[in-house]
């Protein structure tokens, strides 16, 4: 199959945080099975563009990469040239397959696929929860999906969702939506570049004992300020907050935690890369991650594969990973439950190393790239029967 994939942003632009590695995770593993696989995006990288070819496409792991340059509305990846290049070449694709809502290339490719009628899978990545549209920019990404991406979700061949969290938060939005297929991200067990030095900041971080790791954007959505007000629950405790700070929220969290008396146990390191992210997770005696809501949250299987067990919310998409596996604990995010939870497995130390084993077993058995790519192959080609039928 001669695949496009069309995303707002790609590595190297780490900033934005799991959904880059998601999809160039699937499309490198797509290229391991023999598809000819291209991705459409643009060089956003926050205030400033990646050092990238324009001229010409990237080859990255096999797979095909074409950037774009965005001159204005960043915020909404707006890339004409893109545009241009959508509706001279999109016919030539099987198939397409567009990532997240609220942002000007999924919409650009939808259309120019359906004008070329070229099927199309639509990942919304989490961003099709009608709690989340409410509490972030309510009437504007109300009118967005009122005019721009409900055609594009309702005109897709298929969506893929990561989770049933996620699968049931579309649903409640009442459209008339196409098949939605569960495949859920997968992990990498050898990261590049993770043999590298760790920073001596971290390393001096990682001394601390016993240390509760949050891995993750700094977000008002993945539930900080309920974290911190639990460390009282859990006294010694330092918890180490690694990822990128966005709109200042990390000073919200750190006036939580003085007006707490618990800021002096946490630590905010910005974002980090492979070698620190490893040492991080091979000192951590935990990792948390008390979302509000999160469609999977791939730093779970990333602890799992570091065989380390995960404490989670009912809210978070991979918490039916942690269920089914044993690798670690489901519990409210209130800060005192979330506190005792946190503070009974730092007492069980054979527990804790059962869920680490139990993760790392269910990692190697489920959730590899190789496997996620061979159910999302099995979807593009009964797409593709379908349109031929």
């Amino acid at each position: 199959m001669r695949i496009l994939h069309v995303t707002p942003t790609y590595l190297p632009a780490w900033r934005y945080g799991g959904p880059i590695l998601s999809v160039h995770g699937l499309c490198r593993e797509l290229a391991v099975r023999g598809h000819e696989v291209h991705v459409y995006t643009t060089s956003v990288d926050g205030s400033t563009d990646s050092k990238v070819d324009h001229d010409r496409p990237v080859e990255v792991d096999g797979v095909q990469i074409r950037y774009f340059r965005s001159t204005r509305l960043r915020r909404l990846f707006l890339a004409l040239d893109m545009g241009r290049a959508l509706d001279a070449g999109i016919a030539g694709f099987d198939l397409l397959h567009t990532h997240t809502l609220f942002a000007w290339p999924p919409l650009a490719a939808s259309r120019a696929a359906r004008r070329a009628g070229v099927p199309y899978v639509l990942s919304p990545r989490g961003m099709l929860v009608r709690d989340l549209v409410r509490m972030k920019s309510r009437w504007v990404k109300t009118a967005w999906l009122s005019l721009f991406d409900r055609q594009n979700l309702e005109g897709a061949a298929a969506l893929h969702v990561t989770s049933g969290i996620e699968r049931d938060a579309a649903a409640a939005f009442g459209y008339e939506l196409p098949p939605m297929h569960v495949i859920p991200n997968a992990v990498d067990l050898n990261e590049d570049g993770a043999d590298a030095e760790p920073s001596s900041a971290v390393i001096a971080l990682t001394r601390e004992k016993p240390l509760l790791l949050f891995l993750g954007r700094v977000n008002w959505k993945k539930g900080l300020d309920r974290l911190v007000r639990a460390l009282p629950k859990v006294p010694g405790a330092h918890l180490a907050i690694a990822g990128n700070d966005e709109e200042n929220h990390a000073a919200t969290v750190a006036a939580i935690a003085s007006a707490t008396g618990v800021a002096e146990r946490v630590h905010f390191t910005g974002f980090v890369g492979p070698a620190d992210k490893r040492a991080l997770l091979q000192a951590a005696s935990v990792l948390v991650l008390p979302s509000l809501n999160e469609n999977f949250g791939n730093v779970v299987l990333e602890a799992m594969a570091a065989s380390r067990p995960v404490i989670v919310t009912p809210e978070v998409g991979a918490a039916v990973v942690v269920r089914t596996t044993g690798c670690g604990e489901v519990t409210s995010g209130d800060p005192a439950a979330l506190g005792r939870a946190i503070a009974a497995l730092l007492g069980d130390a054979a527990l804790g190393e059962r869920m680490g084993r139990a993760g790392r077993a269910a990692i190697e058995r489920d959730y590899s790239w190789s496997s996620v790519a061979v159910r999302m192959e099995q979807v593009y080609r009964g797409l593709l029967e379908y349109a031929r039928s």
